[in-house]
């Protein structure tokens, strides 16, 4: 892998680059020069290679008001990088290693890090207003008047360098295509570690995804390799569907040509009295609803991907009664120094296809082996060139993900 990248005199010293600049609610970014200062303790330096554009960086451009609201402010938080310098106390990373920035913290010192029962880190996760994880509101980024730029989730990767403490960085192999390594930082981790660890699906079971975006899709795949045996996703875009079969996703259901039967309803009908697990990823109040009716009297688990911290929430108590259960599930459960890596191998991991054809009962036996066990590749519908995006190009990429119409898009920082 090329990992694109000369270190040398800058190391202890301010690096001058480009980096989109959110610098008001609602307007475009604007691509600017700004100065990104050294790591201090227990921070990297990073050279990104490419990030992407999700709906949560579209999300937090447009609020306005809020705890974790400031301008100006460098989003992005999904992207794969390489270490340029490294800040005191900083072990198990080097200059050049291949690494992931990622929102989520893992400390793996506190009582939860330590513990197999979730992923929540005690001494870090409840701060997500501040800049920098050891340091307050003390901001890595200035901009040329001499300004503090505000951080992003503790990533900020629309950025050619970025500053992340070591409890966000997770070290992978530098064998994984850099365009599929970005996608484990966020969405397509989130989804396959909700089937895998917080709803743990067993072989056989039945599942209902609410939601076909890159989450969902996710959940889908991690469901798949668990050996699910009915995948039911629903979206009311049905040019997701043909997507999702890639995904391993059995039926595909759009709400809106239901008639005056409820979604759960259908759903129950297709899996014979309901699922064994549903995931809600679109983050719709009335959508967790459907998806926990879905689910099966007794046994039934909903795993809420999705949120709106607006809005509360009604479930039946008497289906909480019987025995059905509903939980979050932050980051899939995943603790991302751990696990990360673990999906890294299986991306790398080729399986193998036998296939048997027959001409005038004469029988040749063929090999299928480039396919990957884990599929990430169906996930790339979009590329850019940061270095050609103008705010029109940056609002299209949005518009894209909003209308429904890609999944993240890849933004190259050097690609000529």
């Amino acid at each position: 892998m090329d990992k694109t990248s000369s270190f040398s005199s800058h190391e202890g010293k301010p690096i001058r680059c480009k980096a989109a600049i959110c610098r008001k609610a609602g307007e475009a970014l604007v691509i600017e020069e700004i100065h990104v200062y050294p790591p201090q303790a227990y921070e990297v330096r990073i050279k990104i290679i490419c990030t992407t554009l999700c709906h949560t960086d579209l999300a937090f451009s447009k609020y306005n008001s809020g705890p974790v609201v400031r301008f100006p402010r460098i989003l992005g938080h999904e992207a794969v990088g390489v270490v340029e310098s490294i800040g005191e106390h900083v072990d198990g990373f080097k200059q050049g290693d291949v690494v992931l920035p990622v929102f989520h913290p893992h400390c793996e010192e506190c009582r939860d890090c330590k513990s197999s029962k979730g992923n929540w880190c005690t001494r870090f996760a409840e701060d997500i207003v501040s800049n920098t994880r050891r340091y307050g509101m003390a901001s890595r980024f200035k901009d040329s008047m001499g300004e503090d730029i505000h951080h992003f989730f503790f990533v900020s990767s629309f950025s050619e360098y970025t500053v992340v403490d070591i409890a966000h960085l997770v070290k992978i192999s530098p064998e994984i295509p850099v365009d599929r390594a970005v996608l484990l930082s966020c969405g397509v981790s989130t989804g396959i570690g909700a089937a895998w660890k917080t709803a743990d699906i067993e072989e056989g079971s039945t599942v209902a995804v609410f939601g076909l975006g890159a989450v969902g899709l996710a959940v889908g795949e991690g469901a798949r390799l668990r050996g699910a045996a009915q995948i039911i996703g629903i979206d009311i875009n049905p040019d997701k569907f043909a997507l999702g079969k890639e995904f391993g996703f059995t039926d595909l259901v759009n709400p809106t040509l239901c008639g005056d039967k409820k979604i759960s309803e259908v759903i129950k009908k297709i899996a014979g009295g309901g699922v064994d697990y549903s995931f809600e990823c679109v983050g719709i109040t009335s959508v967790l609803s459907e998806a926990f009716i879905s689910t099966r009297t007794g046994t039934g688990k909903t795993v809420a991907l999705g949120i709106n911290p607006a809005a509360p929430t009604e479930l039946h108590s008497f289906d909480l009664f019987r025995g059905k259960h509903v939980c979050g599930s932050l980051f899939g459960g995943l603790k991302p120094k751990l696990d990360i890596p673990v999906l890294v191998d299986r991306y790398l991991k080729k399986v193998y296809y036998l296939f048997a054809y027959s001409f005038v009962n004469a029988y040749k036996l063929y090999f299928i082996s480039n396919l990957h066990e884990l599929n990430l590749d169906s996930f790339i519908t979009h590329e850019l060139k940061f270095e050609d995006i103008n705010k029109i190009l940056l609002l299209f990429a949005f518009d894209l993900l909003e209308k429904g119409k890609s999944l993240p898009c890849i933004l190259w920082m050097d690609k000529k």
